[in-house]
């Protein structure tokens, strides 16, 4: 079991003008460990349909902890939306929390979306040890470079997929729910796995210079962005699995990478206090973010310290969370240039955002995850149009479009 804490509640309009501290997890104290070592939460999960929660939280384990935490301390009207899969785990009791033991340092934690049909059908013919209808998966990435598939509903171990030769640093899913699965290594590549073929690797790209720290594919699965040691990332189709070109602008390593949920922006943070907010399909740099320090450094041995170590879309793509090694939670606003909120935080690692909205997820060094409130807005009729167009039209097809011109810079967010 794990403690849990519950410091702050959202206030009674819903938004609040700082992030407030709703919830905090600690691991218990494992006396066969040396508790300083490999204590780190690398990474942190929300499954897509925001019933389970998956947390590294050092020592090799994994705690997948259904959600929310505890219901009477949930924001009203959050309860509801958060256990989207109430019916299929009716008749099979509540989910209980579960351990995984990983026998490796945990850096890569990933969830599957629910499968397609047609992979729902191979899976339950591959794994019939899986409870029908149970198909929500776990990918977790080692360190000895193993890949590690669990079922989440029975906490199964289910594949493990070797090929890595260094640290599985992350792992990303493909949205459509083909159960394709990409992973990033120290290795310096990327590998491609269809665990629906008894988890075959497809492809292996190479390229980068560097450990790759992140990868990340685009919500409609046209792209992957990968980020490296390097001040460029990468970007490659998933259809062709071919380098489609890489994006410099960075002055230092660039360590995390998120697309917003249209697929039209991504962003990438890095070392040197930036986040840049790209057009992935012509490559445009749109906008930089600098994190500034709140109080200056003492001395020059503090150059570095609002070095960024995680970047993620809101779901809605109205907001950005950041966390940097000055010890501060941002959150941003898509059209403005400094952040509109800050919390406090010691040694973040991670950090993501509730899939419904209204919650954000960060991860420490100290092997603690901390939840914290999150804007949450009713988004506008026009954001929502944008939306829905961005989700199937690239930048140049909206730019061929017979509108105007006004209308073409919104939809290609070029009116910040």
């Amino acid at each position: 079991m794990v403690d849990v804490c519950f410091p702050g509640l959202f206030d009674g309009a819903g938004i609040v003008e700082e992030p407030l501290l709703l919830a905090e997890l600690k691991p218990g104290r494992p006396h066969q460990f040396d508790w300083k070592s490999s204590c780190e939460t690398w990474s942190v999960a929300f499954s897509p349909d925001g019933s389970w929660f998956a947390w590294s939280q050092g020592h090799c384990i994994v705690k997948l902890i259904p959600w929310p935490l505890e219901e009477q301390f949930i924001p009203k009207g959050f309860e509801a939306k958060s256990r989207s899969s109430k019916n299929d785990t009716k008749g099979r009791g509540s989910p209980k929390e579960k351990t995984l033991d990983c026998g490796q340092i945990v850096w890569g934690l990933a969830f599957s979306p629910w499968p397609s049909p047609p992979s729902r059908k191979l899976w339950a013919r591959h794994h019939p040890q899986v409870p029908d209808g149970s198909c929500l998966i776990l990918a977790t990435g080692l360190n000895d470079g193993q890949i590690k598939i669990w079922e989440v509903q029975t906490g199964l171990l289910l594949l493990n997929l070797s090929g890595h030769q260094d640290v599985v640093r992350d792992l990303s899913f493909t949205p459509s729910g083909s159960l394709i699965l990409v992973s990033a290594s120290r290795d310096k590549t990327l590998r491609i796995w269809d665990l629906n073929k008894h988890g075959k690797q497809i492809q292996v790209l190479s390229g980068h210079l560097q450990w790759v720290y992140c990868c990340s594919i685009s919500p409609d699965c046209s792209m992957l962005c990968s980020a490296a040691g390097e001040k460029s990332v990468f970007l490659w189709s998933m259809r062709s699995y071919t380098l489609i070109r890489k994006l410099e602008g960075h002055q230092s390593s660039v360590v995390s990478c998120d697309f917003s949920p249209d697929s039209a922006l991504l962003v990438t943070a890095s070392y040197d206090t930036n986040v840049i907010m790209w057009d992935p399909y012509t490559g445009e740099r749109l906008r930089s973010l600098h994190h500034t320090q709140l109080d200056p450094p003492m001395d020059d041995s503090d150059v570095h310290i609002s070095s960024l170590r995680s970047v993620c879309f809101s779901p809605e793509g109205l907001y950005l969370a950041t966390v940097a090694d000055d010890r501060l939670l941002r959150i941003w606003a898509l059209e403005l240039k400094t952040p509109i909120a800050f919390a406090p935080m010691t040694n973040g690692l991670c950090c993501t955002f509730f899939p419904h909205g209204g919650v954000i997820a960060t991860g420490t060094r100290d092997g603690h995850v901390q939840f914290w409130t999150a804007p949450r807005v009713l988004s506008s009729l026009k954001h929502l149009c944008r939306k829905a167009l961005r989700s199937f039209l690239t930048t140049y097809q909206v730019l061929a479009l017979p509108i105007p011109k006004k209308m073409k810079e919104f939809l290609t967010y070029r009116t910040f």
